[in-house]
């Protein structure tokens, strides 16, 4: 696949978090050549059991076996912080660390509550400097703030989700945007160029499908 919006990111770091691992190699790829693979506390057993290596377990312990807490715990980060999720504490373990650029994996899927928290979480690693971007089996989650401008293939399938911007307009997408109110009003829309430019002033979300699940034509 060319270079596009999805896979032109170098992450510093990898996240693996507790939701539904995904098998779709696009998002698999981060995980190679990327040796700081941090795991979300309980998120570290199933990794290990498949094989893997976490650089680090970061979380509250409260999911984590007691065999993998013994084995691994000169690598185990425990914060134990009731006010945000272990997702967050990962990235703020590693934006500590000067690594700001991080790629998530398992933030969806198995607990909705916890897809919906994780995923409106993208836009807030804003203001850690942090660009952390959230990949699925169907797409990816990009926080982006500002003018924006995004590559991906004619006929692309892309939502934008508004987390308070204002003054959103767009081009190269087949439906106008305007500053929505309710997230379901910037979905299913469709790119018309081989790039999307999001014009707005403050935060907002943008979901790019993967090749295979844009079926719509322009």
């Amino acid at each position: 696949m060319d270079k596009d919006s999805i896979t032109d990111f170098t992450p510093e770091a990898v996240i693996i978090g507790a939701g539904t691992f995904p098998v779709n190699p696009i998002a698999l790829d981060w995980l190679d050549g990327c040796d700081r693979i941090v795991c979300c506390d309980g998120a570290a057993d199933r990794f290990i059991a498949a094989g893997g290596r976490p650089w680090r377990i970061v979380g509250d312990c409260d999911s984590l076996s007691p065999d993998t807490m013994k084995t691994y715990r000169d690598i185990v980060r425990r914060n134990p912080d009731q006010e945000t999720n272990d997702q967050t504490k990962s990235v703020h373990y590693l934006a500590d660390k000067g690594l700001k650029r991080i790629a998530i994996l398992g933030a969806t899927g198995m607990r909705e509550d916890h897809t919906i928290g994780n995923i409106s979480l993208l836009s807030d690693y804003l203001s850690l400097g942090v660009d952390a971007r959230a990949y699925t089996d169907y797409g990816v989650f990009i926080p982006a703030e500002g003018d924006r401008e995004f590559h991906c293939a004619v006929g692309t399938e892309v939502s934008i989700f508004n987390f308070g911007a204002t003054g959103m307009s767009a081009t190269g997408l087949q439906y106008p945007i305007r500053d929505f109110t309710s997230w379901w009003q910037g979905t299913l829309n469709v790119t018309t160029s081989p790039s999307f430019t999001i014009h707005a002033r403050g935060r907002y979300l943008v979901f790019i499908n993967y090749p295979e699940y844009s079926l719509l034509s322009v």
